[in-house]
Parts: structure tokens; C-alpha cells; sequence
């Protein structure tokens, strides 16, 4: 048999360098479409020219670049022509630590498929009206390690894509958080960074109703903070929450108190004077019979798989309720309506995550009245007013319009008192029917003669005639209020 040579595959270690010129072999700058730049290193699609001591931007670039690297040189300024043609491939540009200065309104006009940019450890200090508005696919912006002090708030217009967001290190005094409201010019944002600036002040009430995946990464620690009560219940519902933009510094997390001169823990302030803040409480909702409320599972997962409710009696919510009084919203809340008294207790939300899963309670009390609007309590004042005068007529009516109690008149009376400036006679007067002085109807009368001085005054139970006052200047007056006169009688007149 003949003999052949045995192949033994060996297989040679390579290096960086080795790499490198293999890859160079297979990427385009090797064929005749194109050229590296001289003191830069290309492989395939990427463009790497740091620390090779340029104070311009190396030209021609060729339209294929993805990723160009100019970090650590000496380029002060990003005018509007540094890529004179559109690159259309490129994603990723470097441009960290040159002493970057200015950066033209029209600097990326030619770059719009941009989705890094990294502009950190440089001289900027401003950033002006509508600076990356040309950047509508950008997704990360690295601008920490400047010297911002001014941020106009439509420099970030029509940054749909961006998600994180670097100013750390820098001289904000003020930063336009109002863009992070729901559905405002950065929709997308998770990560915020605002540490070691120059903040004294931000607006806790905003920042609590931000979703849990943004505070997650909103970072604020190594600001100047005026401490107050807010402050702390923010950050506070943040470690309770366990946000790592609070769980991992807490010892970066200061503020000024008054009348001390070191910055305190905010954290710290719990209980203790002169703030005396209260701890914050998570997720308790107040709410009355009969109202409609919203239970939030406000997750600090951006990205979450599923979601399920499980009431206080521990049955799992899976579509509406009885009668439609539990609903569940499409971005995962629960909604209670018609509430009852048994809707109170702590609902828990499970949450499955895309790293890990997260369980989040909320408690409801319900007080046992209802709470109306301003025209039902309007209504409940009417009806006040109205049942109150309601019982002042009556109360008239006792006083002024109560019928006789008796159908007859007494059978004696005590005879009033003679006055001396009252005319103890009338041409009205009472007198029985009958001869007996008790038991007659109250509605006898008769009326006596009349003379001169001779008209006398009887009481129906037989009471004799008083004396006439004579006198010219005799006035008549009525002498007693307790007698009943009529003007009509059944008996006949005599004269």
C-alpha cells in the first residue's frame, strides 16, 4: 500500500493584530471602493481614529461607516461640514475628550440613521434651541463631564427613540423635567441622569407620578437639595420600592438643612427635627361608597410579560367582575366601580418582568358614606332651610292658630278686677239663655239695654254688672280681656 501524508490539523493562537488584519482582508477599505484615513485603524465597517492627535475630522469618509471613533484628540469644533455627504450607515460616533466647544445647530445633518452618540468629558456649555432635532432615531446621548449650565428644553425636539440620557457632572441649575411627562418629547426615556450638578430643587409631586421604570433611573444624588418633606417622601417611597437610582446611593443622596452647615442624609430626616418629616406611605387609596377608583401596577419593569390582580379574599381577577364592577384596564390597573363596603382591604398585582418577577400592593379603604359633588351638597342645604321653616310655621300655627279646647263655657269664673280708667259697660255684651249659671254654650249672647249709665257688662256665668264710670271725660276701653262679645245674638234687644 502506498504510503500517504497524514494532514494534522494545528491550530495557531491569534492576536488583536492577527484579527485585525483579517478582518481588514475581508472589509471593504482593502478593495478599490474605498480608503482608510491616514493615522486611523478600519476594519469592515468601522472607523477607528483615537488618540491620533487630530484637531479636524479626518476626510473623505467613506459613505459605509458605522462606527467612527474620534476620542481623545483635539477636535475644539463640530461644524455643519465635517461630513459633507450623507452617511447614511453610520450609528455610532465617538467623541469624547477633545475640548469640544461648539457644536453646530447643523452638525448632523448628514447622520441621521445615528443611534449612540457620546459627547461626554468636554467644554460644553450649552446646549442650544433644537441642537439634535435631526437625530429622530438616536437612542443613547452621552453628555455627562461638561460644563453645561444652560439646557434648552427643545434641544431634545424629536428624539422619539432616545432611552438614556446622560448629564451627570455638569453645572444644570435648572432641568426642563416637564419632557418627562407621559406622551411629551421623550416618550421613550428610561434612564436620567442628573447627578453632581447644581440642582436645589425638583418638583417631588411631578416626579412621584412618573412610572416606576423611570424613577428606577432617575439619578439626583450629589446635588446641592434644599431638604424638605417632599424630598424625603419621594426618595423614601424609592427604597421602600427598592429603585436602584435610591437603593444604591443613599449616602450620595444630601441635602442643606437649615441652620446647619454640612449636607445631611436626606433618608435620615425621618422623625427628627426641624422637619419632623412622617414616612412616607406606599399605595393606600382613600375612596366612599358608591365611587369609581383606578388600582396603578406601577412596575418598575419597562418591558413586562404579564400581569395579574388577586383580591383581599385571594381570588385571582381574570376579566370583569360581577356585573362588570371590576374591570381590568389595558394597561394593567384595576378598576372598582359602584364600591362597597367589602371592596376595602390590600389588592396585590403580580408582575412578571423580563429579568425578574415583582409583587405590588395597594390598599383601599372605603368609608362607609357617600361623598357627593358640590349640587348634591347644594341640595342637602335646600332641604335644610326648607325643613326649618318649615318648622317655624308650625310652631305659628300652635301659637297663634290652636282652636277652643272646650265646646262650652266654664260655670264660674272669677270675676276680674275693677279698673278705675275702664268703661265697665258696652252695648256688647254675654248673657245666658238660661237661668242656671253653668253649662251654657258659649255661643249665647244677649245684649242688655242701653241709657245713659245704665249699660252694664254681664259674664256668662252670671256675674253681676259693675258700676259705670260717669264722668265726661270717661273713655271706653274693654276691662276685660277674658270676655267674649258679639255683635250678633239669638235673644231680641231690649230698649
Amino acid at each position: 500500500p502506498s504510503s500517504r501524508p497524514l494532514c494534522v490539523a494545528t491550530r495557531v493562537p491569534m492576536g488583536p493584530l492577527s484579527l485585525l488584519l483579517a478582518l481588514s482582508l475581508l472589509s471593504p477599505w482593502g478593495s478599490a471602493g474605498g480608503s482608510c484615513p491616514p493615522r486611523c485603524v478600519c476594519a469592515s465597517n468601522l472607523l477607528s481614529c483615537s488618540q491620533a492627535n487630530l484637531s479636524t475630522v479626518p476626510a473623505p469618509l467613506p459613505r459605509f461607516t458605522a462606527v467612527l471613533d474620534l476620542s481623545h484628540n483635539n477636535v475644539t469644533r463640530l461644524r455643519a461640514d465635517w461630513a459633507p455627504v450623507r452617511l447614511p450607515h453610520l450609528h455610532a460616533l465617538l467623541l469624547s475628550h477633545n475640548g469640544l466647544a461648539f457644536v453646530s445647530t447643523e452638525a448632523f445633518t448628514n447622520v441621521p440613521r445615528l443611534r449612540h452618540l457620546d459627547l461626554s468629558s468636554n467644554r460644553l456649555r450649552t446646549l442650544d434651541e433644537n441642537l439634535f432635532s435631526d437625530l429622530g432615531e438616536l437612542e443613547v446621548l452621552l453628555l455627562y463631564n461638561n460644563e453645561i449650565s444652560t439646557v434648552d428644553r427643545t434641544a431634545f425636539e424629536n428624539l422619539g427613540r432616545l432611552r438614556k440620557l446622560y448629564l451627570g457632572q455638569n453645572r444644570i441649575a435648572r432641568f426642563p423635567l416637564e419632557l418627562l411627562r407621559e406622551g411629551t418629547r421623550l416618550p421613550q426615556l428610561a434612564l436620567l441622569d442628573l447627578s453632581a450638578n447644581r440642582l436645589r430643587a425638583v418638583p417631588a409631586g411631578e416626579l412621584q407620578a412618573l412610572p416606576a421604570w423611570l424613577r428606577d433611573r432617575l439619578y439626583l444624588h450629589n446635588n446641592p437639595l434644599v431638604c424638605d418633606c417632599p424630598l424625603f417622601q419621594l426618595l423614601d417611597r424609592g427604597r421602600r420600592r427598592h429603585l436602584s437610582a435610591v437603593e444604591d446611593f443613599q449616602d450620595e443622596l444630601r441635602c442643606f438643612l437649615a441652620g446647619a452647615n454640612a449636607l445631611v442624609k436626606i433618608l435620615d430626616l425621618a422623625g427628627k427635627e426641624p422637619l419632623n418629616c412622617s414616612k412616607a406611605r406606599e399605595a393606600v387609596l382613600e375612596a366612599h361608597l358608591g365611587d369609581t377608583v383606578t388600582l396603578g401596577c406601577d412596575s418598575r419593569w419597562q418591558g413586562v410579560r404579564s400581569r395579574h390582580w388577586v383580591t383581599p379574599g385571594g381570588e385571582r381577577v381574570l376579566g370583569d367582575g360581577g356585573n362588570g364592577s371590576v374591570v381590568l384596564l389595558t394597561n394593567g390597573s384595576l378598576q372598582l366601580r359602584a364600591l362597597r363596603p367589602e371592596d376595602g382591604g390590600t389588592y396585590s398585582c403580580w408582575v412578571a418582568g423580563p429579568l425578574l418577577n415583582e409583587t405590588l400592593y395597594v390598599e383601599l379603604l372605603v368609608h362607609n358614606f357617600t361623598l357627593h359633588g358640590p349640587h348634591d351638597t347644594l341640595n342637602t342645604a335646600y332641604t335644610t332651610l326648607v325643613g326649618c321653616i318649615l318648622s317655624v310655621v308650625l310652631v305659628l300655627i300652635y301659637l297663634y292658630l290652636t282652636p277652643c279646647r272646650c265646646c262650652c263655657c266654664r260655670g264660674t269664673e272669677k270675676p276680674p278686677a275693677p279698673r278705675d280708667d275702664s268703661i265697665n259697660s258696652s252695648v256688647l255684651s254675654t248673657t245666658p239663655n238660661h237661668a242656671g249659671g253653668t253649662g251654657e254654650p258659649c255661643g249665647s249672647h244677649i245684649a242688655s239695654s242701653a241709657g245713659t249709665g245704665q249699660n252694664g257688662r254681664f259674664k256668662g256665668g252670671g256675674t253681676p254688672p259693675l258700676p259705670a264710670r260717669q264722668g265726661p271725660k270717661a273713655q271706653r276701653k274693654v276691662s276685660d280681656p277674658d270676655s267674649v262679645s258679639s255683635v250678633f245674638s239669638d235673644t231680641p234687644i231690649v230698649v
